[in-house]
Parts: structure tokens; C-alpha cells; sequence
């Protein structure tokens, strides 16, 4: 294999590592993925310091023009969104249907 290709790669390996990063959450020797249930979460995280209820909402009411296109609030987003705060961390779980569907750790 030539070199220029093996750095191919290798680039390619360290992407698809990146964007599995978002799936899933180490929580002391455990670790926390999409598909887990909410039971699943409460037993890691403990109880949510934060909760919200999206709901589905229409273009009109939660959207604002911007350059000719409607933009819609990312509250629009569908199921519950649990918020924690962790070691200067917040970390927000989306569930839907009460499975863990996203992952978001964010620094203060």
C-alpha cells in the first residue's frame, strides 16, 4: 500500500471514531448509547437537573424569517431533552419514545 493511500486511511478511521463520539457517554466504568432506555439513563445520570417536552409545533409558530427561509427553532426537535451538569459539563440526552436517540456534551 502506498503511503499516500495508508493517510487516507487513516483520516477515514479518525472520522467515522469522531462521529461516533456523540453516541455514547462514559459515566464512570459504564457507558451510556443511543438505544439505551430512560431507566437506563436515571441509573447512570441520576435524576435530570432540567427537563423539557418538545412538541410538535407548526412552521408559523416557532419559526422567524430569515432571508427569504423559515428557520425553525431547535425546541422543535422531537421527544424529551434532559439536561444534567456534570464536572463543568452539561450534557443533554434526547429521548424519544423513552430510548436514548442523541447524546450532547457540551462545556459550560
Amino acid at each position: 500500500m502506498r503511503p499516500l493511500a495508508w493517510w487516507g486511511l487513516l483520516g477515514l478511521a479518525l472520522m467515522v471514531s469522531g462521529a461516533q463520539a456523540g453516541d455514547s457517554l462514559r459515566v464512570g466504568s459504564q457507558v451510556l448509547v443511543t438505544g439505551d432506555g430512560a431507566a437506563t439513563v436515571v441509573a447512570l445520570l441520576g435524576k435530570p437537573s432540567y427537563k423539557s417536552h418538545a412538541r410538535a409545533v407548526s412552521n408559523h409558530s416557532r419559526s422567524r424569517k430569515r432571508r427569504g427561509t423559515r428557520v425553525t427553532s431547535a425546541a422543535a426537535s422531537p421527544g424529551e431533552h434532559w439536561q444534567y451538569r456534570r464536572d463543568g459539563r452539561v450534557i443533554v440526552v434526547t429521548l424519544v419514545d423513552g430510548r436514548v436517540t442523541d447524546i450532547d456534551e457540551r462545556t459550560r
